[in-house]
C-alpha cells in the first residue's frame, strides 16, 4: 500500500492525497472485477431451488440407480 501512495505522491506532486475518492475508485475498480449476479443468473438460481425444493423436476428420475450410487458410491476404473 506503501508503495502505491509513494506512487501517487509522486505523480501529484505535492498536493493533497483524497483519501474518500481513493476508497470510491477501489471500490468502483473491485466491483468491476467481481462476478455479476445478473437477474437472469439469479433467475435460474431460483428456479432451480424451488424444483428441489418441490421435487418436481421437469424429467423422469431413476430412483434406485441414485440410491445405488449414494449408498455404494460411484467408483471410477479408468485403467481397465
Amino acid at each position: 500500500m506503501r508503495e502505491a501512495l509513494d506512487e501517487l505522491r509522486a505523480k501529484l506532486n505535492g498536493e493533497r492525497i483524497d483519501y474518500a475518492e481513493l476508497v470510491i475508485l477501489g471500490a468502483r475498480a473491485k466491483a468491476r472485477r467481481l462476478p455479476a449476479a445478473d437477474a437472469e443468473a439469479q433467475a435460474a438460481a431460483k428456479e432451480l431451488a424451488d424444483m428441489v425444493r418441490n421435487r418436481s423436476f421437469p424429467f423422469q428420475m431413476d430412483i434406485a440407480a441414485a440410491d445405488e450410487v449414494k449408498h455404494l458410491g460411484l467408483i471410477a476404473n479408468y485403467d481397465e
